[in-house]
């Protein structure tokens, strides 16, 4: 048997896909080799031998920088702004599916957010909680200001979801006697399950490695993204460059888990 020839064209855009992997991980791919310098290494290449004494000094005292505290914060942080997102993504898709009155208003109120700078989100949230007398705090305005990013992505997901889905499940499940509530969890839940949690992982990400809307909100206390932001004008080891490499590590760890969730959930759907 004889392979049929790609044209010219699949090497061309093969080509550019590589060109564009290179380009997007060349510059991290630097920072991952860095971090393996010597115990007497510096910031820039060459390397200076080779070990792991950077990994090791991330759970030492550091002198600036509070990595353990940061990156609790900005998990404990994404883990709400992903619940709330899907929470509040999937009750706007629901309740889309039926037309309302001010329905398209409050769409674009909705989604009204994606085109405002980010940093004027920052500023008018920490100014709204200063006129009002409180203190801005990870776990309250960086929490509202994440919301702002991740709930417009989130309904917006969720619409494409639901004018895909075929009513003709729902209306099967009725005329075999299910209420509303049992269609809902039997039926419709399990079949976008999948969508949801990738809603869920969308919302994490997006608030894990948020530096722009959280700048003026998370007072007193840093997220990780402010915390290496501020320890670029102070630690002068590679140390910095281990933690960027261990949090890049552990961002593609969440995603991996969550698409083999995903894929283990579509494949007992199938089977069922």
């Amino acid at each position: 048997m004889h392979r049929e020839k790609r044209p010219r064209e699949f090497y061309v855009l093969a080509a550019f896909f590589v060109l564009f992997v290179l380009f997007l991980y060349g510059p991290l791919s630097a920072i991952v080799i860095l971090s393996f310098q010597g115990e007497n290494g510096g910031l820039t290449f060459p390397l200076n031998g080779v070990s792991l004494h950077w990994f090791a000094n991330l759970f030492e005292r550091q002198a600036v920088g509070d990595f353990g505290g940061s990156f609790r914060r900005s998990f404990a942080l994404g883990l709400m702004v992903m619940v709330t997102t899907v929470i509040v993504s999937l009750l706007a898709g629901l309740a889309f599916r039926r037309k309302f009155r001010g329905a398209t208003s409050l769409f674009y109120l909705a989604v009204a957010s994606l085109v405002v700078p980010s940093i004027i989100i920052s500023l008018g949230i920490g100014v709204l909680f200063s006129q009002l007398g409180l203190q801005p705090a990870w776990y309250s305005s960086a929490f509202g200001a994440h919301l702002t990013w991740t709930l417009p992505f989130g309904v917006l997901i969720m619409f494409a979801i639901f004018n895909r889905f075929s009513p003709s499940y729902e209306e099967a499940a009725r005329d075999l006697g299910a209420s509303s509530w049992q269609s809902f969890f039997h039926v419709v839940l399990p079949i976008i399950l999948p969508s949801l949690i990738g809603v869920g992982l969308f919302g994490f990400t997006l608030s894990y490695d948020e530096f722009a809307r959280t700048l003026l909100t998370s007072g007193a206390y840093n997220t990780l993204p402010l915390e290496i932001y501020g320890m670029t004008t102070n630690v002068t080891t590679p140390v910095l460059y281990a933690l960027g490499t261990v949090t890049t590590l552990f961002s593609f760890l969440v995603i991996g888990g969550t698409l083999a969730a995903i894929i283990l959930i579509s494949r007992r759907r199938i089977s069922s």
